[in-house]
């Protein structure tokens, strides 16, 4: 009772939000407004952060010193410093609309307004930016550098205001100048930088990190054109380049930072007996870096970008000139896609390439950049021992595998260490994150593609190999032959690869001979003589037939050779490098980390791996503080402060207040105003006009068969179906209003799931447009989902789905992002929502579906032939078969529900099985909704139980007991 009273004088407050009263001190500039223009002067008060930056060339000798022009000034006062207000602001934005032109003078429209204030935020930025790695660089301590091929970003402006907690401030001054903070910032476009959750859980670490005052940076790729903008026509989804970097502004081009990448060549031994990497294909990666604001914090970290070009000399004027245009920009054109777009497809040779020199830029052009960072910072007294005391490398996934031979090649090559040395630094700097389960997504390449473009890495990777091979002969023994076999199958780097040659006679092979049988399959022989083995020669493709001995030309058998079967291809295992090259691995949800080390990686763990849970997290202030702030203004009045932006355990003191009917009745009027916003953007994005009466479910995340956004729509076609079949009295008495939400891309080359995307649009036009449905029933697919449409959609979400199947989902974070925003889930016990269940509570979940460790055995049972459907399964099917959504032949995606076996046969992710319990959780979910006081107790519920789902908590777990760092805050 006194909980609720005290609850209920809070929330009567007739008070506006305001934030903090102590502003940061972020901006070291006066300006001065003339009577015609706007003047940015530099005052004798203000001097710029005394810095001395070197950059070295890890492949190079010289070392270049670059100064800033008044690093010398001396001041007693430092940089002056000032509370910025509206009218700064505005004056601020002003100048940047006319001395930072990217637009005709003659208009202030709404482009030229988002790119002054990005301008104007990005000043507020420097000076924190620059003062941040100069405190580090003054204490060297050590710094974690997270690397991944994905930073699913989204906006940067709202965020960085928000951050720096002038977003009052900034509204205001906008308002000042004709326009609204919020169309303003509407005309960033999302960094095209990832795709899914990777990516996103990528950009959730860097904020935690700038949040809790880590020293850390960010490495990427500048990729031109993302992904591919998603677009949904009649045929279904079509892909075309993103534009993003028209209109990018928060980054910015360090054009003295830059390094050599190498392709192809080979590899020569030098005079002195060192390796040397020649010829080849030379290209620069170039650094664009992006400021990373901490929250109520002035330390602000770095998203270092790679973009890749050629070298000027490349262009071949004379080929140009003589009309040969196309190849004399061979080299240009040849560097610059590296970085044109994000996972381009690999079904070709090309895309091959093209990947794996993606990745080995991102791997090289960042160790080079973090190794001249620690000769930098050590200057004489520079000891390689103390490099892992200093560094700290995460790879994200296995994408970034190639630091562990990169870093091996810089030290043993160019630094001159000995390979027990270079062997040690880079086991100890190096720790890798495991982030799937699915054999497809724990990367292999091709041994010999490998070899061809990274020559000097195999030879390196071969040695690891090598001593991974002494291990476990080592750990393991000869005597039993078979188990060792086994072992070294399944635990070395390369795989189909013949043993080193220090241990190639350890098994000894009996002699293969060829199986010769008569024409009608009898076995004849299965040895040949010398004198006829020439003639079999002749049959390897079993195209001829041979005479054997006397005997058998007497007997006029005709003969053939079967030809063995051809060779496995020599492959590389990324994921076993990075468990032999690191001192740790980890998982990132508790269930996710029993099966890497039962499964994935159980050999290894057998044998030494340690592997620990990380389990994922977001950031509170994106996900909650900044997409919802009718829902933050509650939070924060209900716990008495905004300390729960920092501190997400404060939100577990939101149970008491669950059965709160003022709390209940506002909670209800947040979501409601979050609805109403969602649905004007649904019809501005697809035409399609929703009730904000209805239930809002929704399923968001990246088209994927293990996902089961199939498993979904077939639920929604059954509903559909049932509906159809009543009368309207019978409808409307049965089911709860709806409206379905999907979103996602499916990846160009995977025909499956576009397949999936034509079938929900499909599904969606036809029930849209039926008018015995109504609102009862809407099916929307949202073309292009993005992190900004995710911070539309998820505070207005009710329902919310993660129904992949059990055991194949690493973790999931959106799943997290939901429940912070008072959503309900629906779900399997997979990846993180094992744990979301148990601090939301069972009763605030909705569960279905078979359990991870019954996979196996419902497979091998489907295989045998024992799997019975249910018969609502098969009349589901029988009615997308009908034709009732359209004239698409839907035949293979059914097909790939039937059957026993077969590639894309057989229901490999247990849609079938699952469907029954499925729809009868849909029931419940109907019977709870139609309950709106106990719909509000649970959404209250998930809210207060989703504080461990921060991604500070999981920033401080790697901090502590994986990079060994300590926060370093600026005073």
């Amino acid at each position: 009772m006194a909980a609720s009273s005290h609850l209920t004088v809070a929330l009567n407050r007739a008070e506006p939000f305001s934030g903090s009263n102590s502003l940061p001190s972020l901006i070291g500039l006066s300006t001065r407004y003339g009577k015609s223009r706007l003047l940015l002067v530099r005052t004798s008060s203000w001097r710029s952060p005394k810095r001395t930056l070197v950059v070295r060339n890890v492949s190079s000798e010289p070392t270049q010193k670059l100064k800033d022009p008044v690093a010398d000034e001396e001041s007693a006062t430092g940089a002056s410093t000032f509370e910025p207000d509206s009218s700064s602001i505005a004056a601020s934005i002003k100048y940047h609309a006319e001395f930072t032109p990217l637009f005709s003078p003659d208009r202030f429209d709404l482009p030229k307004a988002y790119f002054a204030t990005a301008q104007s935020v990005r000043d507020a930025l420097i000076i924190n930016w620059n003062e941040t790695y100069e405190l580090y660089e003054k204490l060297n301590v050590k710094q974690a550098y997270y690397l991944s091929m994905e930073f699913l970003q989204g906006r940067a402006l709202l965020n960085a205001i928000g951050n720096l907690e002038l977003t009052g401030a900034y509204a205001e001054a906008l308002s000042k100048l004709g326009c609204e903070l919020e169309n303003v910032a509407c005309q960033e476009p999302d960094a095209a930088l990832g795709n899914g959750g990777l990516g996103r859980l990528a950009s959730c670490f860097l904020d935690s990190l700038a949040t809790l005052n880590y020293p850390a940076w960010g490495y990427g790729l500048r990729y031109k054109y993302g992904l591919f903008k998603q677009k949904i026509t009649k045929d279904g989804q079509q892909e075309a380049a993103e534009n993003w970097l028209e209109m990018a502004t928060l980054g910015i081009v360090r054009n003295d930072i830059r390094y050599p990448i190498k392709f192809y060549g080979k590899v020569v031994v030098g005079s002195d007996g060192k390796k040397n990497w020649i010829g080849g294909e030379d290209i620069e990666a170039v650094a664009y870096d992006v400021p990373i604001p901490g929250y109520k914090t002035k330390n602000t970290i770095s998203l270092r970008l790679w973009s890749t070009k050629a070298p000027t000399e490349d262009f071949d004027l004379a080929a140009f000139n003589a009309g040969e245009h196309s190849r004399a920009s061979e080299a240009l054109a040849s560097a610059e896609k590296i970085c044109h777009v994000l996972y381009p497809g690999d079904d070709s040779f090309e895309g091959k390439v093209l990947r794996l020199k993606q990745q080995y830029t991102l791997c090289s052009a960042s160790l080079q950049d973090i190794v001249a960072r620690f000769e930098r910072r050590s200057g004489a007294n520079k000891k390689w021992g103390e490099f892992p005391e200093k560094v700290a490398v995460q790879m994200n996934d296995t994408h970034p595998t190639l630091c562990i031979p990169e870093l091996m090649r810089i030290l043993l090559d160019l630094k001159g260490l000995s390979w027990e040395e270079a062997w040690n630094i880079t086991q100890r700097t190096v720790a890798y994150t495991n982030h799937t389960v699915l054999p497809e997504a724990l990367e292999k390449w091709s041994f010999e593609l490998m070899q061809k473009l990274l020559p000097r890495h195999v030879e390196i990777i071969e040695l690891i190999d090598e001593e991974l091979v002494r291990s476990i002969i080592s750990e393991y023994g000869m005597e039993d032959k078979v188990l060792l076999r086994g072992k070294l199958k399944e635990l070395r780097v390369l795989e189909n690869v013949d043993l080193p040659a220090a241990y190639s006679d350890i098994f000894i092979e009996p002699e293969e001979s060829s199986i010769i049988t008569s024409a009608e399959g009898h076995v004849i022989s299965n040895s040949v003589d010398d004198k006829n083995s020439s003639k079999l020669a002749k049959s390897v493709d079993g195209d001829e037939t041979v005479k054997g001995n006397d005997e058998l030309e007497s007997q006029d058998k005709k003969v053939k050779l079967i030809s063995p079967p051809p060779p496995p291809p020599k492959m590389v295992r990324m994921a076993n490098l990075c468990v032999v090259g690191g001192h740790a691995v980890n998982g990132v949800a508790e269930i996710h980390s029993e099966i890497v080390k039962d499964e994935v990686f159980n050999a290894f763990y057998q044998l030494w791996l340690r592997i620990s849970n990380k389990t994922n997290g977001v950031t509170p202030r994106r996900w909650i503080r900044f997409c919802n702030p009718d829902l933050s203004t509650l939070i924060t009045k209900c716990t008495g402060s905004e300390d729960w932006v920092l501190n997400t355990e404060k939100l577990g003191e939101l149970k008491k207040f669950a059965d709160n009917e003022n709390l209940q009745n506002q909670w209800r009027i947040a979501k409601r105003n979050n609805k109403l916003k969602a649905a004007a953007f649904l019809k501005e994005r697809t035409g399609y006009t929703v009730s904000p009466d209805a239930m809002f479910d929704i399923q968001v995340k990246r088209i994927h068969e293990y996902k089961r956004q199939l498993l979904n729509v077939l639920g929604i076609v059954y509903r559909y179906k049932k509906m159809k079949e009543m009368s309207a009295a019978e409808r409307k008495e049965k089911y709860v209003p709806r409206v379905c939400i999907f979103g996602g891309k499916a990846f160009a080359t995977y025909v499956q799931a576009k397949r999936i995307v034509k079938f929900i649009t499909d599904v969606g036009a036809t029930v849209n447009r039926d008018p015995e449905i109504g609102d009862l029933l809407k099916v929307i697919f949202l073309p292009d989902y993005n992190v900004s449409a995710a911070e539309i959609l998820i505070p207005a979400s009710e329902l919310s789905q993660h129904i992949s199947t059990a055991g194949m989902e690493a973790s999931g974070t959106s799943n997290m992002k939901f429940a912070m925003n008072g959503c309900i889930l629906i779900g399997t016990l997979d990846g993180a929502n094992v744990e979301i269940r148990q601090e939301v509570g069972a009763d605030n979940f909705f569960l279905f579906g078979a359990e991870a460790h019954e996979i196996a055995g419902l497979r091998k049972e489907r295989a045998e032939g024992k799997f019975i459907p249910d018969p609502r399964f098969e009349e589901v099917k029988d009615y997308v078969r009908s034709g009732v959504f359209g004239a698409y032949d839907y035949e293979e995606m059914i097909a790939s529900l039937e059957g026993n076996e077969g590639f894309g046969r057989a229901d490999y992710f247990l849609v079938g099985k699952d469907f029954p319990s499925y729809i009868e959780c849909q029931e419940k979910v109907d019977e709870a909704y139609r309950d709106q006081k106990r719909w509000t107790r649970m959404s209250i519920l998930n809210t207060a139980g989703s504080y461990k789902f921060s991604s500070d908590r999981t920033i401080h777990e790697y901090a502590k007991d994986i990079w060994d760092i300590k926060p370093v805050e600026l005073p």
